[in-house]
């Protein structure tokens, strides 16, 4: 089977937040997208079979318009819903609300605080504030748990154990919905895997690629 893998990053993050993760898995062909928050918009158009590797709210955006040849999804620190429910733990809607509400008087105080979170540095171009706002309204209200269910497609969701910005209910039952979803966690990393583990997320998509049918 040729398999190109699709990357779709985060939010706040760019096509390079990749860069360490495509360098170790370069045997194989790559299509990494930019969703445009600081600069152009890149929509690889990929035929044939194709394994998606997300990061974080990339999880969501690729749910929300999975390609036709998807054959499978590693979602890394990833997730189908993010903001707590009755039936679902996640992140309270109101921490959402309040960056959304401060986003228009200062996107780049927002990002810089959200990426100290993380332990990461924003990337320094021209900031798409609309961008951002619309992709956090998303963030706060969209669901995709029943989406990635009928998807039909085996899941692999990679999460570190002491990631700050998903708590570990949340990250031990992303992708329920989903039959046959295989889990690993990291017990030093956090929510950055593909740049602080990125040789251990590799080892991880290998071998999940050689359970794809």
């Amino acid at each position: 089977m040729s398999l190109t893998l699709l990357f779709h990053h985060g939010w706040g993050f760019d096509a390079s937040f990749w860069t360490p993760l495509t360098q170790i898995l370069s045997d194989m062909p790559q299509a990494v997208d930019d969703v445009g928050y600081f600069g152009a918009t890149i929509a690889p158009a990929v035929t044939g079979p194709c394994l998606a590797i997300t990061h974080s709210f990339g999880t969501m955006r690729l749910l929300a318009a999975p390609p036709p040849g998807l054959v499978g999804i590693v979602a890394i620190s990833g997730f189908d819903r993010f903001t707590r429910a009755e039936d679902c733990p996640g992140v309270a809607d109101r921490v959402v609300s309040r960056m959304i509400g401060a986003m228009a008087q200062a996107p780049e105080t927002v990002l810089a605080d959200f990426h100290t979170t993380l332990g990461s540095t924003a990337p320094t171009a021209d900031v798409n504030v609309d961008r951002l706002l619309a992709d956090l309204q998303i963030m706060r209200d969209g669901d995709f748990r029943f989406v990635a269910g009928a998807l039909d497609v085996p899941v692999l969701s990679l999460q570190g154990d002491r990631d700050p910005l998903l708590p570990m209910p949340m990250r031990e039952t992303v992708f329920a919905a989903t039959t046959g979803v295989m889990r690993r966690n990291h017990p030093g990393a956090g929510h950055l895997l593909p740049r602080e583990e990125p040789a251990w997320c590799a080892d991880a998509i290998r071998s999940f690629i050689a359970t794809l049918p």
